[in-house]
């Protein structure tokens, strides 16, 4: 979505940060700048008068082998055949244009369908620059960390570019930005320390420092050539152009600054603008071509250690919360009562996490330490929590977000981080962090201003950047990314810490199984609940219509697959899932007639949980090929057959036989992808697919590590395919749906008029569903158990009490999804299809 100006509209009070700073329409005057079509015809060019003696406005539609040299233009073709990507400029150094004229250093790249071709006059340094470069960027690698890294960077920028100021640019969450280090000539003022806010960067800009890293204005005061033809068709873009002309706006800020000249690099870090190289002088500048290069390569390197020594701080701040994990887990076997004693838990957790109080509320027991509030401000504080959700680490610099209280009175408390520690009930542990009372300093007052001229009121850039301060109160020091990541490892330690403690107080063996149910039920809820989304998208993009059809049926049958390899796996609780029954669900879809064509004949052997869904989805791809083109869709049959050889390896062989002839396919889709590469590329195997004219026929093996042997089990029959329920279950009826997620909602509808439905209403909370039994007549209703942060409990004891059949349907795998009183009610488990839909419906009705 362009949300950018036309061009001939004028900026404002309400539009510049929408100013098409890519599309100036001028140039500077730094060399020339022709655009060609493919076929090398001249459409756009500026500034060419005093270079190549024809002026600008005289060469659109010229042939540019009419303008330069062959030599020149082979060189311009040789290098735009390097461009890989829609952000490459290609640079040329030293070329002669015409017969007998200097050289030019060159600079190509695409622009839409347009060549892009920049030149200027070559200085021939790109020698001596190189060794600059490169005793600069031997110096950084001495430094330990970020903060050294950014001074010496500094020192180092203004050594290679010569600048009367560089400067160090840190941005923060807010898109403000702070002078972290610096390097000046004599006599220059010093802006070290001083914040710039977000809106000096407009997010045009933003956008245009993360695809181009690089930035010349050579001189503020200097005027913008035109391109020519001037006004005529779309505007050119020129986001990777390096003459680009200048922002009026921008260099209106630059004068009022006193800067002369300036150049940028940006820092990217992870693709994201973490922060820029800025370089300011008193009068004009202009480095050469090659100067320029080395400067836009050292923001590379540099951006790259930048990258690396953060990377450096996260595994350290890993690895003090792996020390802090293994503390909790070594104290709490010792001793139960340590999770609830705030004062170890002070003095433990900063050592992960810097904080300066904590409180933690577990099973109803409530436990304060150094700064925090008081304990009726705690629970205020664990009931804001609860209304959010409870299973997200939860931060903020600004505690009264959470207690608008605090805001009023003089507490020293400034930030907090929660870290829930269980799910039932939820349990918390919080850090404090003590207002950081500070003076930030601004360069200048922050608010623009505006002028009235001649067409209206228009929004100008402060004039004064004298150091202008803001006491800032109420706030502490930000919880980094790192601060969150340590959290949510510590998360994890203490949801294991409470189930070792809950286990103290029962007997061994159900703890235990607590533990592992609720790490999964979380799992369990949270795949099921995506996999009901993408199969609610899909069904509802099938309904649509057109030939994208069967490209929907496929992915659809595919995640249904992948639930139900993940089915397997749940309802035993993520232990190994048997080889014959994978073979069986995958199957069972296409056997609803002659079950006895598919053979299947082996030794009991199960699959380890974490390939179960390579192996489900490799079975699903050849069964369904064999249903749509092979044995299955004719008359013949699919003979499958493994064993587990001495080294543990399991060998499995399919062979279809009785079907249509086979041909190999013509061209190698994702399906047959999976078949040939998903058992050798993530399990590390073999596969060997042939596609001989009386049937295919391949051989897989699965190395032992993901095999486990099991004792002889009594053979059982092949599924047959589930039954699809009755069509008109649910005729002339009106049926309650009570469903959170709307996409998901629109599915369940759809599927509840297939079954014959008169009437369907949405409900997506407690008080709406209860507000339609009041107003309407429901015959039967659908109820999602888990509805965010409540559930339909309330609208189940209504509907029993008025004598209205319903049933469940929830994410969540368990046996223990609902209560015991309700334990005799249908349950539906998501992503459920029509046919499950139909059978929990008449059950409920009968």
């Amino acid at each position: 979505m362009n949300n950018l100006l036309p061009a001939d509209e004028k900026i404002g009070l309400t539009n510049c940060d929408r100013e098409p700073i890519h599309t100036p329409g001028g140039i500077q005057p730094i060399g020339f700048l022709i655009a060609t079509s493919a076929d090398w015809i001249v459409q756009r060019a500026a500034n060419t008068l005093d270079h190549l003696g024809v002026a600008a406005a005289d060469l659109p539609g010229k042939p540019l082998s009419g303008l330069l040299q062959k030599s020149a233009i082979d060189k311009i073709r040789s290098r735009i055949a390097l461009l890989r990507s829609k952000d490459a400029v290609e640079r040329m150094f030293d070329v002669p244009l015409v017969d007998g004229g200097k050289p030019y250093d060159i600079a190509v790249h695409f622009s839409d369908n347009a060549v892009i071709v920049e030149c200027e006059p070559a200085q021939g340094d790109q020698v001596e620059v190189s060794s600059l470069v490169r005793s600069s960027l031997t110096r950084l690698g001495s430094c330990k960390d970020v903060s050294a890294l950014l001074k010496e960077g500094a020192r180092q920028f203004r050594s290679l570019m010569s600048y009367d100021r560089v400067m160090m640019y840190r941005f923060a969450e807010d898109g403000s930005g702070e002078v972290v280090s610096q390097s000046l000539a004599p006599d220059i003022d010093s802006y070290i320390g001083l914040n710039f806010p977000a809106t000096d960067i407009p997010q045009q800009a933003r956008a245009l420092y993360l695809r181009n890293t690089f930035r010349i204005i050579a001189d503020v005061q200097g005027e913008a050539v035109p391109i020519e033809p001037a006004g005529e068709g779309k505007p050119l873009d020129l986001s990777l152009a390096l003459f680009r002309a200048v922002s009026p706006i921008h260099l209106e800020y630059l004068r009022n600054m006193g800067v002369g000249a300036s150049l940028s690099v940006s820092i990217v870090v992870d693709g994201k603008l973490w922060g820029m190289i800025v370089c300011h002088h008193d009068s004009p500048r202009l480095p050469s071509f090659a100067e320029r290069s080395a400067a836009e390569l050292f923001g590379q390197i540099f951006s790259l250690q930048i990258e690396s020594k953060l990377r450096e701080q996260i595994s350290e701040s890993e690895r003090r919360a792996r020390h802090v994990s293994n503390r909790l887990m070594s104290a709490a076997a010792q001793d139960k009562d340590r999770l609830a004693d705030a004062d170890w838990l002070s003095e433990l957790l900063p050592r992960a996490i810097e904080c300066d109080g904590v409180g933690v509320h577990v099973e109803g027991t409530t436990a304060l330490s150094g700064l925090a509030p008081t304990k009726a401000q705690f629970m205020k504080l664990v009931d804001a929590l609860n209304r959010r959700d409870a299973q997200t680490i939860q931060h903020t610099s600004r505690i009264a977000e959470f207690l608008p209280e605090l805001a009023s009175s003089n507490s020293p408390l400034g930030g907090m981080l929660s870290i829930p520690i269980s799910r039932r009930p939820r349990d918390y542990l919080i850090l404090f962090r003590e207002e950081k009372l500070r003076s930030v300093r601004w360069a200048g007052d922050q608010a623009k201003s505006v002028e009235q001229g001649e067409d209206g009121p228009r929004l100008t850039p402060r004039k004064s950047f004298e150091e202008w301060s803001e006491l800032v109160r109420g706030t502490s020091e930000p919880f980094s990314p790192s601060d969150v990541r340590t959290a949510e490892s510590l998360r994890t330690t203490l949801l294991e810490v409470v189930l070792h403690l809950s286990e103290e107080a029962n007997e061994d063996r159900k703890r235990a199984a607590e533990q592992q149910q609720l790490l999964i039920a979380e799992l369990n809820h949270r795949v099921r609940n995506i996999l009901a989304l993408i199969r609610a998208l899909m069904a509802q993009t099938k309904r649509e219509g057109g030939t994208i059809d069967e490209v929907v049926d496929t992915l659809e049958s595919r995640v249904k697959a992948l639930a139900n390899a993940h089915d397997l796996l749940t309802a035993e609780n993520w232990v190994p899932a048997s080889f014959k029954e994978i073979l069986k669900v995958e199957f069972s879809a296409y056997l609803s007639k002659g079950s006895d064509r598919v053979r299947l004949s082996g030794p009991a052997v199960s699959i380890k949980p974490q390939a179960v869904p390579i192996v489900a989805l490799v079975i699903h791809e050849m069964a369904t090929n064999a249903a749509k083109y092979g044995a299955l869709s004719d008359s013949g049959s699919v003979n499958i057959d493994w064993s587990v050889d001495t080294d543990g390896h399991l060998h499995f062989t399919w062979k279809e036989a009785g079907g249509p002839m086979v041909e190999p396919p013509s061209r190698k889709g994702f399906g047959t992808t999976v078949i040939s590469s998903s058992i050798p590329h993530e399990l590390g195997g073999e596969a060997d697919v042939n596609y001989k004219p009386s049937g295919l026929q391949a051989q897989f093996c699965i190395p032992e590590r993901h095999i486990v042997a099991q004792e002889p089990v009594a053979s059982a029959a092949m599924p047959q395919s589930p039954a699809s329920g009755s069509a008109d279950v649910l005729k002339g009826k009106t049926v309650l749906l009570v469903e959170d997620s709307m996409i998901i909602a629109l599915d369940a509808e759809d599927k509840l008029r297939e079954l014959g439905a008169d009437n369907v209403l949405l409900a997506a909370s407690i008080d709406r569903a209860a507000e339609m039994m009041r107003s309407e007549k429901i015959d039967v209703a659908m109820l999602d158990f888990n509805l965010g942060q409540e559930t339909s409990l309330p609208i189940a004891e209504q509907l029993t009490k008025t004598n209205v059949p319903f049933f469940f349907a929830s994410g969540y795998g368990g046996d223990d999804v609902v209560p015991p009183e309700f334990s005799a009610i249908p349950l539906v488990v998501k992503p459920y299809t029509l046919e499950q839909i139909a059978v929990a419906a008449a059950n409920a009705l009968a």
